[in-house]
């Protein structure tokens, strides 16, 4: 069957707002802002995007954050990946932001918080997305940091559904933050936690086992542990692989090499996504197209991808079996 990526309805479940701010806009925003970035300008800050490791990402990622100042940046944001989105064939996005990477530049959580809300407040109406925020903890920062960040989140209950675990993962377990995933869990959050992109396969099975996590970011360096496989498929533990990012970041040499086919040979459960995409060079459906092409999936590969994208996300059952009815009526016959 024919199936094209743009139409194809999904989810989006691993996406950093903050990665999705393009290189225009964050000069827009340092101008607006009275911000001086180390690029005299667009075209010298997109040559900066080779990278060669997730850390050489990471440098450039937080420094770009320097342009986000105000509940209005935030809410221009958050709206600008929306109308991508749309666009992209999402009808459902779980969001993650990353607040401690902005309490460390002086600005207040209310203000990241309330520009995002205001963004997401529109979303359904505007958009036709439903949507849901998921904060991050920053791995390479102290515990007691991601704790403090836990408290200040508490008021905003109503507006977070879970916690997760990003940023430089080598020399960063998830077992550093077992505490303050228990403190969330018990204040009501859901957890997921990137594990397996650069770090071992060890790491997958402390996100699962001390974090106790409902889903795993990345998770591609599963397949280097067939005992690990073999519980990812008997549990179905969904994993939010991101392809381009996969590439851009040397996880994998190229997108022929990408283990996603092997994984969902293996039964595990995949989703598709697109992490940071103003880094990577593709929304979500950028992703599929990639992965369509590069690893030869058949149209009815791509309409596994996306339900397991539903059944993976955190709305209810009712919604999830409304997108896989509408997936079964975009397939059309060759």
């Amino acid at each position: 069957m024919t199936i094209d990526p743009r139409t194809l309805p999904k989810a989006e479940l691993h996406i950093h707002i903050e990665g999705t701010f393009e290189p225009a806009q964050i000069f827009q925003f340092a101008q607006r802002n009275n911000v001086k970035l180390a690029y005299p300008n667009v075209a010298a800050l997109e040559e900066a995007y080779k990278f060669t490791d997730l850390q050489s990402f990471l440098n450039l990622y937080y420094a770009a954050m320097a342009a986000l100042r105000t509940e209005r940046d935030f809410e221009e944001l958050t709206i600008a990946y929306l109308q991508r989105a749309k666009a992209q064939g999402v009808r459902h996005a779980e969001i993650f932001f990353d607040p401690q990477a902005h309490l460390e530049r002086g600005l207040s959580f209310d203000t990241v918080i309330n520009g995002l809300w205001a963004a997401l407040q529109r979303s359904s109406g505007e958009f036709g997305i439903t949507t849901a925020l998921i904060m991050c903890f920053l791995r390479d920062q102290p515990e007691s940091s991601a704790m403090q960040t836990l408290e200040l989140a508490l008021p905003h209950r109503d507006k977070i559904i879970g916690v997760g675990l990003d940023s430089a993962e080598l020399g960063n377990p998830p077992s550093k933050f077992q505490a303050v995933f228990d403190r969330a869990r018990a204040a009501g959050f859901l957890t997921v936690a990137h594990a397996g992109e650069e770090g071992p396969p060890e790491y997958v099975w402390q996100a699962l086992e001390l974090l106790k996590v409902s889903r795993v970011d990345h998770g591609v360096r599963s397949m280097e542990d067939p005992l690990l496989v073999k519980h990812l498929a008997q549990t179905q533990i969904p994993l939010t692989v991101c392809p381009l990012s996969n590439v851009r970041l040397r996880v994998v040499d190229r997108m022929a090499d990408h283990p996603l086919k092997r994984m969902m040979e293996a039964g595990l459960c995949c989703t598709v996504n697109s992490d940071d995409p103003a880094y990577f060079g593709g929304y979500v459906a950028d992703n599929f197209s990639a992965v369509q092409q590069g690893l030869q999936l058949t149209g009815d590969d791509l309409m596994q991808l996306a339900r397991n994208s539903f059944t993976s996300s955190f709305i209810d059952d009712l919604s999830k079996q409304h997108y896989l009815d509408e997936i079964d009526g975009v397939a059309a016959p060759t």
